[in-house]
């Protein structure tokens, strides 16, 4: 009976991620001192984040990436090509600011949400795909995401790859692989709290988003509609260009849809920590945008494929 109450209330929680973000917003510009002791948390948070994700994936799992490495790999390459490349044009055709520039660049360097194996379900789009090229982004992404840093925004302010390095590895690979262990070799005691990991990672999401808006209190009122109309682009085209993609590499339509969703949706809230950590508060506006955002379009896009089923794999 609990563990049914605790699947009912994650799936509600978890639903609700854009009210929670918003009303956390709200609350970190009213009332900042609620979320800046916690500061020195984010880490630890996230950390937490990753860990739950780790018990909620298995070694099946991995197996799309080993059994059918080409899918995998040219989704990876996808991601890692198509958003650091639409975000260095968007900063500059736009002139974005230096900090909000890294901002936005981090955005796109980051690897793709979890939550894009959510949304590829409700698009009833290629679920298992989705899986495996988060878990494959993610495990490239302490070299991937700092050298793309270090190539794209080292214009703007000086980068260093090793400490960013560090801090990916201690944050998102060593929690999600003690995850991974967890789930293994204590199967019936992680089963017994999993239904709490989806709305602790909804939770981790608001509290970061809340956290960025009372670290940039002041600096908010200066923020231009520039940055927004950024975040929007990126999204927008992402999505755009990740379907495109697909259709390159001859995917089928579910495969194609996962990775217009994949592409489309970064893990912001790693992003927003990174940001906070090596460059500065207000670097982490434009993640706490685009974590909000690409929620709102990959919901409405889901809502839509839904409505159009793939019923052919090789349609």
């Amino acid at each position: 009976m609990i563990a049914v109450a605790l699947n009912k209330f994650s799936d509600w929680f978890t639903k609700l991620l854009v009210v929670w973000v918003l009303a956390a917003a709200v609350a970190g510009y009213f009332v900042p001192q609620v979320f800046l002791p916690l500061k020195s948390f984010s880490d630890l948070f996230f950390s937490l984040t990753m860990f739950g994700i780790g018990c909620l994936l298995s070694v099946k799992d991995f197996e799309p990436i080993f059994k059918k490495p080409k899918f995998v790999l040219l989704g990876v390459a996808a991601q890692f090509v198509i958003m650091p490349t639409l975000a260095f044009l968007i900063v500059k055709i736009l002139n974005i600011p230096p900090a909000l520039a890294i901002g936005l660049i981090l955005a796109a360097a980051v690897p793709d949400a979890m939550a894009a194996g959510v949304m590829s379900y409700l698009a009833e789009a290629d679920v298992a795909f989705s899986v495996a090229l988060t878990a494959a982004t993610t495990l490239v992404s302490p070299i991937v995401t700092p050298g793309l840093m270090y190539f794209l925004g080292s214009q703007y302010i000086p980068i260093q790859f090793w400490p960013m390095f560090k801090s990916i590895m201690m944050m998102v690979i060593i929690p999600l692989l003690a995850g991974l262990a967890a789930q293994h070799f204590f199967h019936k005691a992680i089963s017994r709290v999993k239904p709490i990991f989806p709305a602790f990672s909804t939770l981790f999401i608001a509290f970061i988003c809340g956290l960025v808006v009372a670290l940039n209190k002041n600096a908010l009122a200066k923020i231009t509609m520039i940055i927004i109309i950024g975040v929007v682009l990126l999204n927008i085209f992402g999505l755009l260009f990740g379907y495109l993609a697909g259709m390159l590499f001859k995917f089928d339509l579910k495969k194609r849809r996962t990775l217009a969703i994949g592409v489309g949706m970064q893990n912001a809230g790693m992003g927003a920590v990174l940001a906070i950590k090596h460059f500065s508060p207000e670097s982490a506006i434009p993640n706490a945008l685009f974590a909000t955002w690409c929620i709102v379009t990959a919901a409405i896009l889901a809502e839509i494929w839904r409505k159009k089923p793939a019923f052919d794999s090789h349609r």
